[in-house]
């Protein structure tokens, strides 16, 4: 997706997004739940991917940072062949079916 097309379905100006990718502005909340919305990708996702260890994130979250995924899970991100990306594609495919699956089941409760 490019920044303008991020700026068209989010709501944020293009120079807003130069700046957030280039280190110069900080965005509210706001600004990151319109941005997730726009890029289909949850909130927690967003605050997870940062170079910020996990102190850093507990300290701004006043407590403990909510992980976005439950106990056994682990967001990875690897740099592979294509050969063995497309299994792993696979796998994270297959993984967030049963994500959604055991989200669904628990809000029937």
């Amino acid at each position: 997706m490019t920044k303008n097309e991020l700026a068209e379905r989010s709501g944020v100006s293009i120079s807003f997004l130069s700046d957030l990718t280039t280190g110069k502005a900080n965005p509210s909340l706001k600004v990151m739940e319109a941005i997730a919305a726009a890029l289909e990708t949850p909130l927690p996702l967003l605050l997870e991917s940062t170079d910020l260890d996990r102190a850093a994130l507990d300290a701004l979250a006043g407590g403990k940072m909510p992980n976005s995924l439950p106990a056994g899970y682990e967001r990875v991100c690897a740099v592979l062949p294509e050969h063995r990306a497309f299994q792993v594609k696979k796998w994270g495919e297959e993984t967030r079916k049963k994500l959604r699956d055991m989200d669904t089941t628990q809000k029937d409760y």
